[in-house]
């Protein structure tokens, strides 16, 4: 009877330690090293306890030729453009809009850093937004109506609630535009502002690496994390698409793309990439609102050249090399976390041309390894707020009369319970968590985590509390 019993442990034993999880894998553009031997061991542990057995983390090949992309918060460039340059860019990026600039007439704030600030300009804030919609009579999720002016006026083909309103003013004491959010739309959430500091690294990787990192997710889980590729338009140039990799519901792949949103959407300027006002009541300022200076630029592109050119968070390097900072940097990959948490991207070659077609990858952000802690993928873990980004929002009213190259209607559908994976560089700067800004403490967030990361918040739970707090502190040096 012993000896059953010590035959079927050693069965097990040599099934786990043949497992093909632990055997070296190659894959296009994306491969996993063979593990430690701490690593094994404190994998059999959580296996033992019926946590089950974590996935490598995902490891994106580094050429040898590749340099590590600079950091730091010192509001200096990243090599793209000279430091006068980007010092000029970043003033456009701080301006204060006013109304005869066409501030509005539904707007949340005056100035992008006003969203995008600490501990400098292009990083995270506290400020959040609202977004709300309903289900249709068929159960999917249908854009929000939001009545203003006395009821005679709808807003729709948004999520997006704007906190704020040019009027009533002096020119308009009758006017009551302030949008609020009708008993009707009751599927309601809050979005915190996103860090875009190094930015222009995201830009620059390949389509094809985000997509070979989805894939090897998969593989490597048998299917339980299935981060999601998806194609979304490019602006600039109609009828191309690209992998989405900016905002919460990855709405957009492109810097000028994501700025002229943003420019309409949170501040209410139009612009050539969206020229149309949410709403005309109380505007009086000229359309497009921005337009091009003597230089040929617009405020879209000094704000697009500007994220371009930030430097990736920088580290706190002395926790980091603490010995709980250590310990949690290899804790944080045995338990799963680097499955969506990817350490290290390298973008594509310099003279690569993305965008479709409207940009090329300069020599200051080509083949730059960087660490952002994060897939730029969709997944449901638990806490997607049942919001389906609202295409005319994103893309303009116009966005169905262009045929749009590799773009799946069904595709974002099924986005609803899904948001980006968020990059854990910079995090220990955002005392606000996940992407509602509602987990207060990083161990609130953690173990909120469900869905595709449920094996991994309940490895953390099975985790010694020395060996938590070691994760912890691992996430407070990033």
């Amino acid at each position: 009877m012993l000896l059953l019993v010590f035959l079927r442990i050693l069965v097990v034993v040599v099934r786990f330690v043949l497992h093909p999880w632990f055997r070296e894998v190659r894959m296009v553009d994306v491969g996993f090293s063979r593990p430690a031997m701490w690593l094994t061991t404190v994998t059999f542990s959580l296996a033992a306890c019926g946590v089950g057995a974590p996935s490598l983390p995902i490891q994106v090949p580094v050429p040898s030729t590749a340099a590590e992309a600079p950091t730091g918060f010192d509001n200096r460039s990243n090599g793209t453009v000279d430091d006068s340059t980007h010092q000029a860019d970043q003033d456009a990026f701080d301006e204060v809009e006013e109304i005869a600039d066409g501030l509005g007439p539904l707007y949340n704030a005056q100035a992008c850093r006003e969203c995008h600030q600490n501990p400098t300009s292009g990083a995270a804030s506290q400020i959040t937004e609202l977004r709300v919609g309903h289900l249709g009579p068929d159960g999917r999720f249908q854009n929000a109506d939001i009545p203003i002016a006395r009821g005679t006026v709808t807003i729709s083909g948004r999520t997006l609630v704007n906190d704020r309103a040019i009027c009533p003013n002096a020119e308009f004491p009758d006017s009551e535009i302030q949008e609020r959010v009708p008993d009707t739309e009751t599927i309601r959430t809050t979005r915190a502002s996103l860090n875009l500091l190094g930015d222009g690294l995201v830009e620059a990787v390949a389509d094809e690496t985000l997509i070979e990192i989805a894939r090897a997710q998969r593989r490597t889980t048998r299917g339980t994390i299935r981060g999601q590729a998806l194609y979304v338009p490019v602006l600039e140039a109609p009828g191309e698409t690209r992998i989405g990799r900016f905002g919460w519901k990855d709405q957009h792949a492109s810097l000028l793309s994501f700025s002229a949103d943003a420019y309409l959407n949170e501040m209410g300027i139009t612009s050539r990439l969206f020229p149309d006002e949410v709403t005309t009541l109380c505007n009086t300022a000229s359309e497009p609102n921005n337009t091009t200076d003597s230089s040929g630029l617009a405020d879209i592109d000094r704000f697009t050249r500007f994220l371009r050119a930030t430097k990736a968070p920088a580290r706190d390097t002395l926790l980091a090399g603490t010995p709980a900072g250590r310990r949690g940097s290899e804790l944080f990959d045995a338990i799963g976390c680097a499955t969506c948490h990817v350490r290290t991207l390298v973008t594509a070659a310099a003279g690569t041309v993305i965008n479709g077609g409207a940009d090329t990858i300069p020599p200051a952000l080509g083949e730059k390894a960087f660490h952002p802690f994060g897939d730029f993928l969709l997944h449901n873990v638990g806490t997607g707020d049942g919001i389906v980004m609202a295409m005319p929002e994103h893309y303009g009213p116009a966005v169905y009369k262009v045929l749009w190259r590799a773009f799946s209607i069904d595709s974002v559908g099924r986005t609803r319970n899904k948001m980006r994976t968020a990059p854990l560089w910079g995090v220990r700067l955002r005392p606000r968590l996940m992407h509602d800004g509602a987990s207060l403490t990083l161990r609130d967030a953690i173990v909120r985590h469900r869905g595709e990361a449920s094996g991994v918040s309940n490895r953390f739970r099975k985790l010694t509390q020395s060996d938590q707090e070691a994760i912890i502190a691992f996430l407070e040096s990033l």
